[in-house]
């Protein structure tokens, strides 16, 4: 059962039909939550400040309006009804037009008034008035703290209220490049348009919605249920503490980089400075090494071991020198 948004009255000359309005429309697209890849857990909205990036609660949260840039006036719901009573609330009819009048580009977002206060007789009268002139009503409604342009259109036993933009929200046509209105000027023949009319006719029929499907959202649930069928679903699930990243236990042979390194003569002077980097560090990881090695070795050989450290460690120096001599004089 639909909601609700609230209770209110057609002003039609003297006459007021009490009303319900409601929303005409409901969402059957296919909804996807976000959620944590490593939890399945979901990702919540916040309202965040911009400026300090920090969270704001609810009832810290006021309405401004912006008289210049990133200078604004507060205003209160009390104060933002109390500014036009007369419209808020009332769907108030200002003229009746002919309905192909109103173009498609104007019609955004329907809602269905229903009697209210045993207003029903004069909610019959106001429709079926309608329905015998063949025209709908231009109004303005105040909704969501919003002032509205609307058309009042009698649909079935219903009254209908779509809501309308403005004109200035609407793009004029001479913002596009477009071809000129006379089709023969944009180079069509008449054979050609002979044949796109014959197209049109054929494909001819009568405006019948249930004929036409949302086939993405249908494969989409199709896909749901044949993974849950198969037992392809995520759960709610703790989160492991990540393991640190382990040192690698390969050794780069010093040489070889430089030659590398070298090779890449013609880099900027920043790659030259990484790359000096690179050899210093894979050096020291060498050095670092035979230290270890150092370590757990026998007494006798750990002499020869803290020989390889000192030459390993002299090496590095010695590397990095040469290539920043070779950088300064490129």
């Amino acid at each position: 059962m639909a909601h609700m948004i609230w209770k209110g009255a057609i002003s039609f000359g003297l006459v007021h039909v009490p009303v319900q309005l409601y929303p005409a429309t409901k969402s059957e697209k296919v909804g996807f939550n976000l959620l944590d890849r490593r939890t399945i857990d979901p990702i919540g909205y916040r309202q965040i400040n911009k400026r300090t990036g920090k969270e704001v609660t609810r009832d810290n949260i006021v309405r401004g309006y912006e008289y210049e840039k990133d200078k604004y006036v507060v205003l209160t719901d009390e104060e933002i009804r109390a500014a036009n009573p007369e419209s808020t609330q009332t769907v108030d009819i200002i003229a009746f037009v002919e309905a192909p009048e109103i173009p498609f580009l104007y019609l955004d977002t329907p809602y269905y008034l229903t009697p209210d206060r045993k207003g029903e007789k004069v909610y019959a009268l106001l429709r079926d008035a309608m329905k015998s002139s063949g025209k709908i009503g231009i109004a303005n409604v105040v909704m969501h703290n919003k002032q509205h342009l609307a058309a009042l259109i009698p649909v079935g036993p219903m009254l209908a209220l779509n809501t309308l933009r403005w004109d200035d929200e609407v793009r004029p046509f001479d913002e596009f490049k477009l071809p000129d209105e006379d089709a023969k000027k944009a180079g069509v023949t008449p054979r050609e348009l002979e044949m796109a009319k014959k197209l049109i006719d054929d494909m001819s029929g009568k405006w019948d919605p249930s004929e036409y499907k949302d086939t993405f959202r249908d494969d989409i649930l199709a896909l749901v249920d044949k993974k849950v069928r198969a037992g392809k679903t995520e759960e709610v699930m703790d989160i492991e503490t990540p393991r640190e990243a382990q040192p690698s236990a390969d050794i780069l042979d010093l040489s070889d980089l430089l030659k590398r390194s070298l090779g890449r003569g013609g880099k900027s002077k920043g790659a030259a400075r990484a790359t000096e980097n690179e050899a210093a560090e894979a050096a020291e990881a060498d050095a670092d090494d035979a230290d270890h090695a150092d370590d757990k070795a026998p007494a006798k050989p750990r002499a020869a071991a803290k020989k390889t450290t000192r030459r390993a460690k002299t090496t590095a120096r010695k590397s990095t020198a040469t290539a920043a001599r070779k950088r300064r004089a490129a």
